[in-house]
């Protein structure tokens, strides 16, 4: 790259003159992109366009519930069990929700301050100071829920294989106030980086000062792929209970990015006494999440093998994009 200390009054007007046409070039083509980073295009958005239409008149599952009624706190079962398969969970240990699985995270974090966990000695807001360990980069949304309740954020740098393990470590194992950790296991934001089987291991394993820290395992993009291959799952609440802290990871997925971002279904997976701790407070919010949206799912997918297929038809649309990224950008 020339550097513009070395051109000439006469170079620079030339240079500025050639900049000022490529920018009134670009202002004629009126273009209007939506730059929004996570945001669905409407092509992808179609491919789920069935929905719309579903679940019909057959407003009942499987076990003859009405889905347009009050009630299951937990989600449909069939639901449950298609996304189990996918995400290393168990049916008992797995809830589906609302659309948002953000909401669930912010929830879970609320209802620690307000009452606390399953762990606790007292509600996170009467200890005398809160802390969270933020992966960074990270996702923002995710830092901007620790902000708003007053939680201190403690950076963490990210590596090739996770977050910093030997800093973690060290951090935890000293200090009670260290309360959680925001994780993305899977093509973590922004950078793409997937956590290795022993980065998971050793955080479900360390010794922690908090009885009650807990991993917020944000598991977004658990079935998203880019070629025709799917990464397989760690079962990080196997791996927890294997070493004595079962109740340490809350896992959270949800169908934002795979049907509609704004209209899916969120999950919340956890240890059997984290799903009760959890249900007991979101049952006081709300009599049940909205059935009537997870049939249609449940019947647009029908099964696992559905999601994968699903997710190849985004594969196709998307693969293309990264690769002219990636051929500009080189």
């Amino acid at each position: 790259m020339v550097s513009f200390d070395s051109l000439s009054p006469e170079e620079l007007a030339a240079l500025h003159a050639r900049n000022q046409q490529d920018y009134a070039d670009l202002q004629a083509k009126k273009l209007a992109l939506d730059l929004t980073r996570g945001k669905p295009a409407p092509e992808q958005l179609d491919l789920s366009n069935q929905l719309l239409s579903l679940p019909g008149e057959d407003y009942r599952d499987s076990e003859g519930t009405d889905t347009r009624n009050y009630g299951g706190l937990h989600g449909l079962p069939e639901l449950r069990a298609i996304f189990g398969e996918l995400l290393g969970i168990g049916v008992p240990n797995l809830i589906a929700g609302n659309n948002s699985s953000l909401e669930l995270m912010h929830d879970l974090v609320a209802f620690s301050m307000l009452y606390g966990g399953v762990d606790s000695q007292r509600p996170w807001k009467d200890e005398p100071s809160v802390k969270f360990l933020c992966p960074v980069p990270g996702y923002d949304r995710h830092f901007a829920i620790t902000e708003t309740m007053g939680i201190e954020m403690v950076p963490v740098p990210m590596l090739a294989d996770g977050p910093d393990v030997d800093l973690i470590e060290e951090l935890v194992a000293v200090d009670p106030a260290i309360k959680g950790m925001w994780s993305v296991p899977v093509f973590g934001n922004p950078t793409g980086i997937t956590y290795s089987w022993e980065t998971v291991r050793r955080l479900v394993q360390m010794r922690t000062a908090a009885p009650d820290f807990r991993l917020f395992w944000d598991n977004a993009y658990a079935v998203h792929t880019l070629t025709h291959e799917f990464i397989r799952q760690i079962d990080v609440l196997g791996l927890a209970a294997k070493a004595g802290n079962p109740n340490r990871p809350y896992v959270f997925a949800s169908t934002s990015k795979i049907t509609f971002a704004g209209a899916g279904v969120s999950f919340l997976g956890g240890s059997l006494g984290n799903i009760a701790w959890y249900l007991q407070y979101a049952g006081k919010k709300s009599i049940g999440p909205d059935k009537v949206n997870q049939l249609r799912h449940l019947r647009f997918f029908r099964d696992a093998d559905g999601v994968r297929l699903h997710m190849l038809r985004h594969q196709q649309i998307l693969a293309p994009k990264f690769e002219l990224a990636l051929d500009i950008l080189d």
